[in-house]
């Protein structure tokens, strides 16, 4: 009951049916049910996906709220790049299953070095601007994970890709001009074209 409430459920309303909470509610039951044994680490996958717009900020804000309180962690996982700039501290960008660039969330996003964290930001939609950031799309298909392209996964997407990209995947190393722990897997991360920022 004290969980519960601590996310703005009544403790009298726990006996009524999963039906009769809003998309909000249910939401809210969930991280409920996720503090009640006191974890010190949440694992939060898209938690945010099935609820409108206005759920969604009371949502980050409660867990933002409770993780200060509890003392939380948080893995969250996410395609939303506005609400994990919000949410996180540290990023780090998937493709294909591996990282390709990670960081304090300051430095990631405000110098996003891998081809593919630009193309993402790119192409996410900012709040009262209404158009996107203007770089171009990415051409190409997304290759089966099952079946990635040798050498960097990323190079058949990639406007930077050259004949090293097909041989040899990159590791992850340190960004030049960037804050400490700011790292890509990228052979190119040095020579990204202008306008790509």
């Amino acid at each position: 009951a004290d969980v519960a409430e601590a996310v703005g459920i009544r403790a009298a309303d726990l006996n009524r049916y999963p039906h009769q909470f809003s998309g909000g509610q249910r939401q809210r039951i969930a991280i409920a049910r996720a503090l009640a044994p006191e974890p010190e680490l949440i694992i939060a996958d898209e938690p945010l996906s099935a609820l409108d717009v206005s759920i969604q900020s009371q949502i980050i804000n409660l867990m933002r709220e409770l993780g200060a309180r509890h003392r939380l962690a948080y893995l969250f996982i996410s395609h939303d790049l506005e609400v994990v700039n919000y949410l996180a501290d540290r990023v780090a960008v998937m493709y294909l299953g591996r990282v390709v660039e990670t960081g304090f969330a300051d430095s990631l996003f405000s110098n996003p070095t891998h081809p593919y964290t630009r193309a993402l930001l790119a192409a996410a939609p900012k709040a009262g601007r209404g158009k996107r950031r203007g770089a171009a799309g990415l051409s190409g298909d997304v290759a089966s994970p099952l079946n990635p392209p040798g050498g960097c996964a990323f190079h058949p997407r990639c406007p930077l890709a050259t004949p090293l990209c097909l041989k040899l995947r990159p590791g992850l190393e340190p960004v030049a001009g960037s804050g400490a722990g700011h790292l890509a897997a990228c052979h190119h991360k040095e020579g990204a074209p202008a306008g790509h920022s």
